[in-house]
């Protein structure tokens, strides 16, 4: 699986720890920034990442920021998107199960790096339940972007 990842510069410390961490599960990453302490703009990265995403080019995407917030709203622009935005393991797996989501973002100052690995590999790991219920739920709300 290959796995698109971005993040600006309030998270960098642990976009790279989650490299690292995901590089030694098997999984090829792709990384779209930033690659610096400078400040900037989250918007460009977690767009980029997104949008490796919808078109396919990825199966799924990972986005952080200090809070997440910022990160989560932008690659959730982008269409074809289903970003969570997730501090907690039963939200990391209830999300995959329930919304199938292609994207999730931490905040790095809100998970701390041993929950954030902790969230990302529940969040990999766990399969979309493909319930009827919640793939007419997946539905409508995609064809919001519509």
């Amino acid at each position: 699986m290959k796995i698109a990842i971005g993040c600006d510069h309030g998270a960098l410390a642990l976009k790279n720890k989650l490299v690292s961490h995901l590089e030694k599960r098997g999984f090829e990453v792709k990384d779209f920034g930033t690659y610096t302490l400078d400040s900037c703009d989250y918007p460009d990265f977690a767009g980029a990442a997104a949008k490796a995403v919808a078109s396919g080019e990825c199966s799924r995407g990972i986005v952080l920021c200090t809070t997440g917030i910022g990160v989560s709203i932008a690659a959730n622009k982008v269409k074809g998107i289903r970003c969570a935005l997730l501090s907690d393991l039963m939200s990391a797996r209830l999300t995959r199960e329930h919304n199938d989501t292609n994207m999730m973002a931490i905040g790095a100052a809100v998970v701390g790096e041993g929950l954030a690995l902790e969230i990302v590999d529940t969040w990999l790991d766990t399969e979309f339940s493909h319930n009827e219920r919640h793939q007419r739920r997946i539905d409508k709300v995609m064809a919001l972007e519509r």
